[in-house]
């Protein structure tokens, strides 16, 4: 398959027959459409070799049959090989290929792999061990400020009230969820095919089917095949629309639903406005993801309401990655040129953080980490949010939403303040200072009488 092919030249350069340009010992034939094969280019260059490999991702092997039947429909007699050498399912990561082409040259043709370097490759053990130990590992997840993890933790905070319930997953950034902290997605079938995977599992009777699609997936194909169907055949399931402006999983291209003016093409066409014109009647518009508490009524509601059909739940907000892209610039070249600019920033006071860390099980934020505790009659180490922080507010809306400890505090810091900024900041100074002298006057007076 064409999307194989520079995995493929990177596997043939671990083995010594290809380098970094893709020139290559072992003759290839790319596809890059892969229907409708091309029977007698297929025929012409599996003719007269000893063997021909079959690199094809998933399952089923239908490529792999199809290049069968043509060979012998043609009385070519090459054997071609696939899945028995490459993993029949996964991904093909390049271990996966190293394996699979280093097994097929080896049966098929041994004298092509070349000899092997004297010297080892690959990292010393000694310092492979220690490079292991001082790196951390970094599994994928959402983006710091992210606007789908408000989502999954009012989700997790509704399941842990009503019970599991099946969700069906999309293709795009959402995926996330089905790693901890959330754990959240029981299938995903392909790109906008959430709602409709979802469909297959509702046999009628107990929870509601929940399933997931980004604004992606709903306008590829999630809006007929999924939404649509929903209606058609009147579904009692939950679908959950995730809408972050663009096709974020893919760098951020614009959609229908859009809210940039793009010169080229037609956007800010809402999902609202299309979901209820394909008929569905429950709707639900969330302009605001953030908000943990309303995302969790919501979904609450979609859940346990008594009406019928499908009921779809838009929570929307702005791509924190894309904002970032967007307002970073903006804000460092108004604090170059001397202009007064307030910076948001969340933090947790370590006094009264207990250590349970209850919120980063919730939240998952990258920024929401973990240092020593500062005090010495207290082992366990506390929350901190670290400078990596947008100041979306998620951490701390969890912890009011989820009843956690109140330590998360929000803070603005002034670049180039003013004069009003400077007296505020004076007079603040000494009322804080007075405040604080007079509690060590107390604990003072205590330990003499003591």
């Amino acid at each position: 398959q064409g999307g194989m092919y520079n995995a493929v030249i990177a596997a043939l350069r671990h083995l010594g027959l290809a380098d970094v340009y893709g020139k290559t010992r072992i003759p290839l034939y790319v596809l890059n459409v892969t229907y409708p094969l091309i029977d007698d280019e297929v025929v012409k260059f599996c003719k007269g070799k000893k063997a021909v490999l079959m690199v094809e991702e998933g399952q089923p092997d239908y490529l792999e049959q199809a290049v069968h039947a043509i060979l012998r429909k043609a009385n070519v007699s090459t054997p071609l090989h696939g899945k028995d050498v490459l993993p029949r399912f996964g991904e093909y990561v390049p271990k996966a290929l190293i394996e699979g082409v280093s097994s097929f040259l080896k049966s098929c043709a041994p004298k092509a792999l070349p000899k092997p370097a004297k010297r080892p490759r690959g990292l010393p053990k000694e310092l492979r061990a220690r490079l292991e130990e001082a790196v951390p590992p970094r599994p994928a997840g959402f983006c710091t400020g992210c606007p789908e993890r408000p989502i999954f933790s009012a989700l997790t905070l509704v399941q842990n009230e009503l019970g599991e319930h099946h969700v069906s997953g999309d293709i795009g950034c959402h995926l996330f969820s089905s790693l901890p902290p959330f754990s959240i997605g029981t299938s995903t079938m392909g790109y906008g095919l959430g709602a409709a995977s979802a469909s297959g599992l509702n046999t009628g009777e107990g929870k509601r089917q929940i399933s997931i699609m980004g604004d992606g997936g709903f306008w590829h194909n999630g809006l007929t095949s999924g939404v649509g169907n929903a209606v058609f055949n009147n579904s009692d399931d939950v679908i959950v629309l995730i809408d972050n402006y663009y096709a974020a999983a893919t760098g951020g291209q614009d959609l229908l639903s859009s809210r940039a003016k793009n010169i080229s093409k037609s956007t800010r066409h809402p999902i609202e406005k299309a979901v209820k014109g394909v008929g569905v009647n429950w709707v639900r518009y969330i302009d605001d993801t953030y908000d943990v508490e309303a995302m969790r009524r919501v979904l609450r509601a979609a859940l346990t309401t008594e009406a019928e059909g499908p009921k779809v739940v838009i929570a929307s907000s702005e791509c924190m990655l894309n904002r970032q892209r967007r307002e970073k610039p903006q804000r460092q070249k108004l604090i170059t040129t001397g202009k007064r600019v307030e910076v948001e920033k969340f933090g947790v006071d370590a006094d009264i953080c207990t250590g349970d860390h209850a919120c980063i099980r919730i939240s998952g934020c990258p920024s929401l980490s973990l240092k020593e505790n500062p005090d010495p009659l207290r082992d366990d180490p506390v929350a901190h949010v670290d400078e990596t922080c947008v100041a979306c507010g998620h951490c701390g809306e969890v912890a009011d939403a989820a009843v956690l400890c109140p330590s998360f505090y929000n803070v603005h810091l002034v670049k180039n303040p003013n004069l009003i900024d400077r007296i505020l900041s004076k007079f603040r100074h000494a009322v804080v200072s007075r405040l604080q002298e007079r509690y060590a006057r107390r604990w003072l007076a205590h330990e003499e009488v003591g």
